[in-house]
């Protein structure tokens, strides 16, 4: 079993599994109130960044560099675009917002995987690799 979580996808599932979570239960919380689904789910996303760097950052990539807060939520507001342009899609289609809410979150985690490890995460420890020899 310890071998399972040696893997990083594992744990990033594992962990998204939590902050997505945490972040479709902030935006129907949102909605719920009343808020609109572009105006909620930027609250989440707002919310979900706070939450969700430490998360990835610590126990999926193995990097605690604070710094690097920055770099995710400049990704995570081009996800933010990406996301609300597909739940826009999926509305049009005839869902509710809380299932187009939901469908989206499939390629956004997928979306999200990579950019966290080849543009936030992995980045970073790229250049430490680098610096050190």
């Amino acid at each position: 079993m310890r071998q399972l979580f040696d893997h990083h996808i594992v744990r990033f599932l594992l962990v998204g599994a939590v902050n997505t979570g945490f972040s479709y239960g902030i935006y129907s919380a949102l909605l719920y109130i009343g808020w609109p689904y572009a105006a909620a789910n930027f609250g989440s996303l707002v919310l979900g960044i706070i939450f969700s760097f430490h998360t990835q950052g610590a126990f999926v990539f193995k990097n605690r560099d604070r710094s690097l807060i920055f770099r995710f939520a400049g990704c995570w507001l081009v996800i933010y675009v990406i996301n609300t342009g597909l739940i826009a899609m999926f509305i049009s289609f005839g869902l509710n917002a809380y299932a187009a809410g939901a469908v989206a979150m499939i390629p956004v985690t997928l979306m999200s995987y990579l950019v966290q490890k080849y543009l936030v995460f992995g980045a970073a420890r790229a250049v430490d690799t680098s610096h050190s020899a």
